[in-house]
């Protein structure tokens, strides 16, 4: 039986989810929801609460919401199925309209950020005057482009991605390059540069994030590769799938984060978590892709890096402040070294910005809210040293080798790690001459501590 007390509406349903018949204001949602009378349910959470009530055999009652145009309805109904195979009695006892919340502009930019960053096909890092520092893509497509950016350090992005209809001399304030259309050489598609800055309260932009986005996807069609021999290849991972796998999946994620923040019009509350459960899981694949073919390449026999004439102290400025924005969810304070700070040494750029954006990202993953990073440097004769320290739950002696193993996350099953970051870290650091070390004790925090040579010439 259905409880008493003030019934707001009544309805009926069949075994086939649809609504037969309803009084109002229900009748009146359905059909401003995109259904019919008589049709399947068109209230999302409805449908998943007669659902329930059926699969399980039993009188179920919640609280229902839905969007109606710019309002919130929400409304407690009872569900109760009529028997095996048959449909339900609806009853709604309480209706409440209320202004579908205003989400402010600051929010709606970070999250239209973090969809093109998932929908970029190539990214680079620039310092505060647009000058490329660092370039990362995986597109055969945007292979040449990639190229010369990588052989262009120092200049103007605009050199290897020309603006369209802009005349103005170069570099313009990046507001006014923010969201403009490039041209890209050998491409046929359309595409449009995002401009991240990456801002300290006060003060100019520090440097920028490049996002390289087209609006049309990539073709799916494998490109003809010269055969191999079967010796010579110990992974598909890094050479064919993570190029071909990686498109699609961000554009899954992109299109999860659309619905969960909403960006496409109302949803209930439900079915944005639902969504967030998608790009979620989408992520953490996505992340593992990139890990599995890093350690194909650290593991390959005769795998060595670049070495450059770098800065640890830039380099160091460079991962904070990319990593700022996830920081600053935790209310964690990064603090890097000084701008007047300097080290030189002796080692591969992206290499060395990949190994401290893993140690500083760690260290947000593992440090409880409101506390501090701190990213040290420290000269040693012909050794060069960043620290990277967080006020963490520490590691225990006979776990600090462990944490450097393949595979290894020391029983944290659930933190969407997938314990290669560091193994891969070690190997990055003595490639280049260099170690990874740790120092450490429970409830005292870590210490990783990145070691490369030294440039004695600087």
């Amino acid at each position: 039986m259905l409880m008493e007390g003030t019934i707001i509406a009544r309805a009926v349903c069949d075994a086939q989810d649809r609504l037969l018949e309803a009084d109002e204001p229900l009748a009146g949602l359905q059909e401003r929801c995109g259904g019919e009378l008589p049709g399947t349910i068109a209230v999302p959470e409805l449908l998943e609460l007669v659902r329930k009530a059926r699969r399980y055999g039993f009188r179920l009652a919640r609280a229902v919401s839905a969007h109606d145009g710019g309002d919130v309805i929400t409304a407690w109904v009872e569900v109760e199925p009529q028997g095996l195979g048959e449909g339900c009695q609806i009853v709604v006892r309480n209706w409440q309209t209320a202004p579908a919340p205003v989400e402010d502009a600051a929010s709606v930019e970070r999250r239209r950020t973090m969809i093109d960053r998932h929908l970029a096909e190539l990214s680079a890092q620039l310092d505060a005057g647009q000058r490329v520092l660092a370039v990362m893509s995986d597109s055969a497509e945007l292979a040449d482009v990639t190229a010369a950016m990588e052989t262009g350090f120092g200049q103007l992005w605009t050199e290897f991605l020309p603006p369209e209809n802009v005349t103005n001399q170069q570099p313009l304030h990046w507001r006014l390059l923010d969201g403009v259309r490039v041209a890209v050489p050998g491409s046929q598609r359309s595409w449009r540069v995002s401009l991240v800055p990456h801002m300290r309260p006060g003060f100019d932009p520090a440097g920028f994030e490049l996002l390289l986005v087209s609006d049309t996807p990539a073709s799916t069609a494998a490109p003809a590769r010269e055969p191999m021999e079967p010796m010579l290849r110990r992974s598909l991972v890094g050479q064919d799938l993570a190029p071909v796998l990686r498109q699609p999946i961000s554009r899954i994620i992109a299109n999860a984060e659309t619905i969960r923040t909403r960006l496409a019009g109302p949803l209930p509350d439900a079915y944005a978590e639902y969504a967030g459960e998608i790009a979620g899981a989408g992520k953490l694949l996505l992340d593992l892709l990139g890990d599995l073919a890093d350690l194909e390449v650290v593991e390959t026999e005769g795998f060595s890096t670049a070495p450059d004439h770098v800065d640890l102290s830039e380099l160091a400025r460079q991962a904070a402040g990319i990593l700022n924005v996830r920081a600053r969810e935790k209310n964690i304070v990064i603090e890097a070294p000084h701008a007047a700070e300097a080290l030189p040494a002796v080692a591969e750029y992206r290499r060395v910005l990949q190994v401290l954006l893993n140690l500083i990202g760690n260290a947000i993953r593992y440090s409880p809210e409101q506390s501090h990073i701190w990213v040290r440097l420290e000269a040693a004769g012909d050794r060069a040293r960043v620290i990277v320290a967080d006020q963490g739950p520490g590691i225990s002696q006979e776990s600090q080798e462990k944490v450097f193993e393949k595979f290894e996350r020391l029983g944290r099953s659930g933190d969407g790690g997938s314990g290669l970051g560091l193994y891969i870290s070690r190997s990055l650091a003595r490639a280049m001459g260099g170690e990874l070390s740790v120092q450490s004790a429970p409830g005292q925090g870590a210490r990783f501590i990145l070691e490369v040579p030294a440039d004695l010439e600087a």
